[in-house]
């Protein structure tokens, strides 16, 4: 496996906001925020009563955790 450099770490730790996460998952702010909502979606950090932000490694692990062959794994 792979060694990440400081500045990869550093980049994968970096938090964004949902605009920036919707567009790196490939799905609207809304889809972000139902998740948020209802529950199953990536994990994210709140900053305070109406500020949230994402990992981006937390977005690629919620996706990579959602990987499947077929939709019967689904």
């Amino acid at each position: 496996m792979n060694r990440l450099t400081q500045t990869e770490h550093d980049h994968l730790d970096m938090l964004i906001n949902e605009k920036e996460a919707a567009a790196f998952l490939g799905h609207s702010v809304r889809a972000l925020q139902n998740w948020r909502y209802r529950g199953g979606g990536p994990r994210f950090v709140k900053i305070s009563q109406r500020s949230v932000r994402y990992r981006r490694k937390d977005l690629i692990q919620w996706a990579e955790d959602n990987i499947v062959s077929s939709t019967a794994e689904y």
